[in-house]
């Protein structure tokens, strides 16, 4: 079922604390709209695996409570979030999408989570997501798939598909998910927003149920590049002469010289027609702001995928094994799931080590090629195609079927592999109407440098249609 479209400017995160700041909207009323929402809505999109209200009005009178009293607001003062179900909240349901977890409470909350709120964010409550973040659709929840709001009849993508979908249906204002294979950018990239996966370590994964602690990355999904930026500031420690996310639209006002590079291998080898018009109308917009694109090569992009499935299926297996679930628990594991850490058992310590050797080659190498190519970032598809149906297994591209998780990881591990920030941008849209998104890929700790050309571009490309009831 497709839905229709609307051409409308939401509220950003800057419009929320500017409002309730003035005295013209309160966070209590801005929180009680996204239940207005979610109750509207969420039953055909099923985003959310719990919501807390008392706790998150609780939160939002103490913001009201300050703007009363004419004092300053935190950053993200009022702005309603969502928690991918991974990130645990003290006394709140953390299932990670599965019936190991049913009825389990968190005794602490995630890093992550705490600074966010103590930023004053309202958590609204806990987002689907794949059975214990292992899946690109975010179709394997325990608990029902994700419905994409752009067509109920499409995944969102995953893991962190019901963050995703919750920010794209005006669910919440922003969310926080986790990426690590792509489960923040193929989501984002599905649901026509903003996913940014940062620099591994920089971002707290304390609190995080783990995948792959060696390849697990938090970060935002909004609307705009901005309101992730904001998103970001509060849990992403700063490096010394990083700029202000405040200064994020000063910066962008004024087109910079970026060089971006196109890499000349891997990721074009598969592509849809849809998706390559859409990168190439990107790129073209990204030179007439002034980027310069150069042609660059990357040694052992083709050996990313299989040394990062061999990491995570290790390390997964190995946190499932120590947490007595796995083999004790087989049969309350998803199928999808439960063969994955079957794989685990079968990677041997030299497959291992031998994937664990070839992440540090290509970390040198990825860094060396953009280092002497004077590159600023890679701009590539986030996925090279587009949503596809609930239950679709594979995917025809020119005379081959390809599998679609396969598909939708692709783009996205040599940035996990490698250990650097991406951030997946919207950039048009199909003749079908579904969402197309644009990646970049910086060195370590260049977040604020990808928002702030992922800015540079959202001026010359504004994305103004939303996915409508």
């Amino acid at each position: 079922m497709t839905v229709e479209t609307t051409e409308i400017k939401p509220l950003s995160i800057d419009d929320i604390r500017s409002s309730i700041e003035a005295g013209t909207r309160s966070a209590s009323a801005i929180a009680e709209g996204c239940f207005d929402q979610i109750k509207a809505r969420d039953a055909e999109i099923h985003a959310y695996l719990s919501t807390n209200r008392d706790r998150a009005l609780e939160h939002a009178a103490r913001i009201d409570d300050l703007a009363a009293k004419g004092e300053a607001l935190p950053i993200l003062a009022g702005v309603p979030v969502g928690i991918k179900d991974v990130l645990t909240i003290e006394g709140l349901p953390a299932t990670a999408g599965s019936k190991i977890l049913e009825g389990y409470r968190a005794p602490y909350t995630a890093t992550a989570v705490g600074k966010l709120e103590t930023a004053g964010a309202i958590v609204l409550g806990k987002l689907n997501c794949d059975e214990f973040a292992m899946g690109s659709s975010n179709e394997n929840s325990a608990y029902g798939p994700v419905h994409n709001p752009w067509d109920l009849a499409r995944i969102p993508g995953g893991s962190s598909g019901g963050s995703a979908a919750a920010v794209a249906a005006g669910l919440c204002y922003g969310s926080i998910g986790t990426d690590t294979g792509g489960s923040i950018r193929i989501p984002a990239s599905l649901c026509g927003i903003v996913g940014l996966k940062p620099t591994l370590g920089r971002v707290s994964i304390e609190g995080v149920i783990p995948l792959s602690p060696r390849l697990d990355c938090v970060g935002p999904l909004a609307r705009t590049a901005h309101d992730a930026a904001l998103l970001l500031e509060p849990i992403l420690p700063r490096v010394k002469g990083e700029p202000n996310p405040r200064r994020l639209e000063k910066a962008s006002a004024k087109p910079p010289k970026f060089t971006l590079g196109v890499p000349d291998e891997f990721f074009f080898d598969v592509v849809s027609q849809d998706v390559r018009a859409s990168y190439d109308n990107a790129i073209h917009s990204l030179k007439k702001r002034g980027a310069r694109l150069k042609e660059i090569s990357i040694p052992l992009l083709n050996e990313t995928e299989d040394a990062g499935n061999q990491i995570a299926w290790a390390e997964a297996t190995h946190y499932h094994q120590q947490a007595g679930w796995y083999p004790a628990r087989a049969a309350d594991y998803g199928d999808d799931v439960r063969s994955r850490l079957e794989m685990g058992t079968k990677v041997s310590a030299t497959t291992y080590l031998s994937a664990l050797e070839l992440r540090e080659k290509f970390i040198q190498q990825f860094h060396l090629a953009l280092e002497d190519a004077r590159i600023d970032a890679l701009v590539v598809p986030t996925t090279p195609i587009t949503a596809p149906l609930i239950g679709q297994e594979t995917i025809r591209l020119g005379d081959k079927d390809h599998p679609t998780r396969a598909l939708l990881l692709r783009a996205n591990r040599p940035a996990n592999l490698a250990g650097v920030p991406a951030i997946s941008v919207p950039c048009g849209f199909t003749p079908a109407g579904l969402p197309v998104g644009l990646q970049l890929i910086g060195a370590v700790a260049d977040e604020h440098l990808l928002l702030q050309i992922a800015h540079s571009f959202e001026r010359a490309h504004p994305q103004t249609r939303r996915p409508v009831p």
